[in-house]
């Protein structure tokens, strides 16, 4: 192994399943200040877009050992889409504004490790299935407890799971296999995330009920108020997620 695979060898594996992902068009000049230094925003079709993603986190290893108590829990993270160019061509990435998890130690590891915007609360979930097998069938929903009010994001299959299409919006928004997160003192952080192209369903009724102002800001008020620009629910599959480098 080279001093380069050994600094960037795995450092967390997992299932990342059912993800209800709801993306809105945003201002770029709202994004623009969370920038991490080394990248720049990415565009679909010349849009910018945040995405609400909710999905379970499964057999969660860190260092290749499952850790007691923190091995299946939800997630729920405002993201957006960036890019940066390396010697092996544009690598596309997102930017977390803030990550929502379960329980206060797995925020603190992830802040520790990676710089990432965690933080811990209350969360439940309900999610309907077909015939007892690991596929989404009917609502799909994440919910999390902020400030003494529950929030809830959602959205129901419509039709059967298909391929991704190249170019689609919903390629975009999963296909994005790059971390980056800013540090305190100046720089950023990269680290890639491994996973196989997924299936998605479309969606019907998706929904994002939240107090906003409280969870992300006033500046993501007017954005996540509109409808959403996509809508859809991707099955998931194992994910590998590497040891970061500093940019």
């Amino acid at each position: 192994m080279t001093g380069s695979e050994a600094r960037t060898g795995k450092f967390l594996s997992a299932q990342w399943r059912r993800l209800v992902m709801l993306s809105y068009e945003i201002d770029p000049a709202i994004l623009r200040p969370l920038v991490p230094r080394g990248v720049e925003l990415d565009t679909w079709s010349g849009r910018h877009v945040v995405s609400v993603v909710g999905f379970q986190f499964l057999d969660t290893r860190v260092l290749g050992v499952p850790v007691p108590f923190h091995r299946d829990f939800d997630e729920i993270n405002l993201r957006f889409y960036v890019r940066r160019r390396a010697d092996d061509g544009w690598r596309r990435g997102v930017v977390f504004v803030k990550e929502i998890v379960p329980r206060w130690a797995l925020a603190t590891v992830a802040r520790a490790v990676y710089g990432e915007k965690y933080v811990a609360r209350p969360m439940r979930h309900r999610i309907g299935l077909r015939d007892d097998r690991e596929t989404p069938d009917g609502v799909v929903e994440y919910s999390w407890r902020d400030a003494g009010d529950w929030h809830h994001v959602r959205a129901t299959t419509e039709g059967s799971a298909q391929p991704l299409v190249e170019g689609s919006q919903e390629e975009f928004i999963t296909e994005h296999y790059w971390g980056y997160a800013a540090q305190r003192g100046g720089g950023s952080v990269e680290y890639r995330v491994e996973h196989p192209s997924w299936r998605v369903w479309q969606a019907r009724d998706p929904a994002l009920e939240c107090d906003v102002e409280q969870v992300y800001g006033r500046q993501f008020v007017e954005s996540l108020a509109a409808e959403p620009v996509s809508a859809f629910i991707a099955d998931g599959s194992p994910v590998t997620v590497r040891r970061g480098t500093r940019l």
